[in-house]
């Protein structure tokens, strides 16, 4: 497996992040800890959580897993901060008071001194983001944080945040957390171009548009049973819209045609993109995880490329992956 630089860092990380939403929520604690622990073992390096993930257990999931196994120097750990974990007016958001807080929770929680990649889970435009950049400078210099991130932002956020750290000397994002699959490639207009220009890595979230690319949906109406649709509804059942299921239809017939799974392919054409450093898979159970293993080996064929554009143009969109993300005001039709 070739490990891939994150940003502008010396870190590397392995071309699959291992992301933790389904940890407890619905995945149990035992077969959370078998991905963790086989994720491992196959060179996945990066492991990403967040503190909401199931109102915080998937951190304490993941800390009593490392303190089990005595693995943490082997991974790179990151999880975020910024939605609202308890009903004060401040307990969410990107303020100083709120990150130095929720910072000592994740630690807790992660039972863990450090962590490897802290990101704001979304950007607060009320509060000055040199205040958001210096709480989390003092963290980085205190050594409880190694690098910092951000999460659903737009390019011009994010920019303006390396430009605020250039100039003040504070800690540098050196990564962006976006949705992008081939279903919503709005990135690619300006984003990527901003972050391969200014070298920060990107960590695409829903790679395989939550089942869609992976042959979960038969139409736009029935949910399968454990998706995020029918389990949570509300902007996850959003998504899935009679248009953005047949084109993952129509995508899933082109895996098939060229012998590979769905989700695989899905996974691969997100790789294997310009500026990628590493998507996030979210399996429920070990056997959805080790069937994406082969991806981190595997190169896309550039005919496969050419008929995946012919789907989804370059920089267009069939389903609305940002409605987490208040900022964008652009709707699918």
């Amino acid at each position: 497996m070739e490990y891939r630089t994150l940003g502008r860092t010396g870190v590397k990380v392995s071309p699959l992040c291992l992301g933790t939403d389904n940890f407890a929520n619905p995945t149990p604690e035992k077969e959370a800890i078998r991905m963790l622990e086989a994720s491992l073992d196959a060179g996945i390096n990066f492991i990403d959580t967040s503190n909401i993930y199931a109102q915080g257990e998937s951190e304490r999931i993941i800390g009593r897993a490392f303190v089990k196994n005595g693995r943490r120097q082997q991974a790179i750990i990151a999880t975020k901060v910024h939605y609202p974990v308890g009903p004060g007016p401040n307990e969410k958001g990107n303020s100083r008071l709120h990150i130095i807080k929720a910072c000592e929770d994740s630690l807790r929680r992660l039972q863990t001194d450090y962590i490897d990649l802290y990101q704001t889970h979304r950007p607060s435009f009320d509060i000055p983001l040199d205040e958001t950049l210096g709480a989390m400078t003092d963290l980085v210099r205190q050594g409880k944080v190694r690098y910092i991130g951000s999460s659903t932002a737009p390019a011009w956020k994010v920019l303006e945040g390396i430009k605020i750290s250039e100039e003040k000397g504070l800690s540098r994002f050196i990564s962006e957390q976006p949705p992008y699959n081939l279903l919503d490639r709005r990135i690619e207009n300006e984003l990527v171009p901003m972050c391969r220009e200014h070298g920060l890595g990107i960590i695409p979230w829903s790679p395989l548009a939550m089942g869609m690319l992976a042959g979960r949906y038969a139409d736009g109406k029935a949910y399968p049973k454990k998706s995020r649709a029918s389990l949570r509804g509300g902007i996850y059942a959003d998504r899935v819209t009679p248009k953005a299921v047949a084109t993952g239809n129509r995508f899933v017939h082109l895996a098939r045609k060229h012998k590979i799974s769905p989700a695989q392919l899905a996974i691969l054409w997100i790789k294997e993109q310009p500026g990628i450093t590493a998507p996030l898979i979210g399996p429920r159970t070990v056997e959805q995880l080790k069937e994406l293993f082969p991806v981190m080996e595997m190169s896309l064929d550039e005919n496969i490329r050419e008929a995946c554009d012919k789907l989804v143009p370059p920089g267009s969109a069939v389903a609305d992956f940002h409605n987490s993300a208040p900022w964008m005001k652009m709707t699918i039709l």
